[in-house]
């Protein structure tokens, strides 16, 4: 894991642009402050964008850990009860902000229709009802190690995740394939399109946009995306689990949401590669501050389970989705500014 902990001028200098920001926009949804967060994002220090630009480029490890930004436990508000309810104070958009900008050093967030009203900031918190679910809105359950959105084409290149509130010292658990020792066959298998893998629960039809004040086009792409999903439920297409270089493979797999297409031969495979990285799983516990990016072509993560006690005191993380060529999304976006995937 790389790790930059931040010196006190460079709180400093990111506190600053975050403020000034926030005077200006009210949300990190604005589509005007999407627009000129790249430009911006290019004044935060040096050293930050120069320790990103080497994480990116690299690949030489699949996990960046940046420490050091304060947060205000009281100021940043309780852990709200419900994704689709919490209030924007200053404070936490301050905090949004920085994270965005830092995130921008990587690439293009991205949210999907699909998920938390299409938004492109997401909370990770526990709800009511959702306590034993594999998503980010449970708590009693493990959850389950995955690469994000396994089954979408459009993935995320880097998955960033900001913590505001840890209390109970939750561990995020992660595993580098970089790290998994595999034989020659079973890495053939797994670099071969004989594995489906189907949406996840987080894409069901309860996350997705509310319709019925959107514009006719909107709507279209709405129920298009949606049919993706069934189709994607329905008859998934194969896909590989190891693909890129032979020799330092990029990897893409979600046990719990998927299964061989054929019979043991690549079953056994997967259990291989799923066994190596249990294996290899270790974990990070996020401090308030603490932001984390994770390569969603080399790192799978998951959560430890805990005990939610629903009184704004737990585990409260933000989440972006981060794209290297958002480009390759044209098709599925409103227009070329637009950062939701329909």
């Amino acid at each position: 894991m790389l790790t930059l902990n931040l010196r006190n001028d460079e709180i400093t200098d990111i506190q600053k642009i975050a403020g000034k920001l926030a005077a200006q926009y009210s949300s990190v949804e604005d589509s005007e402050f999407h627009r000129e967060s790249f430009t911006y994002a290019q004044d935060l220090p040096q050293r930050v964008r120069l320790a990103l630009a080497e994480y990116r480029m690299s690949e030489s490890d699949g996990i960046f850990l940046l420490s050091g930004l304060p947060v205000d436990d009281l100021a940043v508000g309780p852990t709200p009860a419900d994704w689709r309810n919490k209030p924007d104070t200053d404070v936490r958009l301050r905090h949004d902000i920085a994270f965005f900008l830092l995130g921008c050093l990587l690439g293009e967030p991205v949210g999907w229709a699909t998920q938390q009203d299409g938004r492109v900031m997401h909370d990770v918190l526990p709800m009511r009802g959702y306590e034993h679910d594999q998503i980010g809105l449970g708590s009693e359950e493990l959850l389950a190690w995955h690469t994000e959105d396994a089954f979408h084409p459009l993935r995320a290149d880097y998955l960033g995740l900001m913590c505001l509130r840890n209390h109970d010292g939750v561990e995020t658990t992660v595993a580098d394939i970089a790290d998994v020792r595999l034989d020659e066959e079973v890495r053939k298998i797994l670099a071969e399109p004989r594995f489906y893998i189907l949406p996840d629960d987080s894409h069901r039809p309860v996350n997705g946009l509310e319709t019925s004040s959107l514009d006719p086009r909107t709507v279209e792409l709405q129920r298009r995306s949606s049919e993706r999903v069934d189709l994607a439920l329905d008859s998934p297409e194969p896909v590989a689990v190891l693909f890129g270089s032979p020799s330092d493979p990029y990897v893409r797999i979600d046990p719990h949401y998927m299964r061989a297409a054929h019979g043991d031969e690549e079953q056994k495979a997967l259990d291989a590669v799923i066994a190596a990285l249990y294996a290899a799983i270790g974990g990070v516990v996020l401090q308030p501050g603490d932001i984390c990016f994770l390569d969603n072509f080399r790192v799978v993560h998951g959560r430890k389970p805990f005990r939610a006690r629903f009184d704004g005191t737990d585990r409260w993380l933000r989440r972006l989705n981060i794209v290297r060529d958002l480009r390759k999304s044209r098709e599925v976006r409103l227009d070329a500014r637009s950062r939701i995937i329909y």
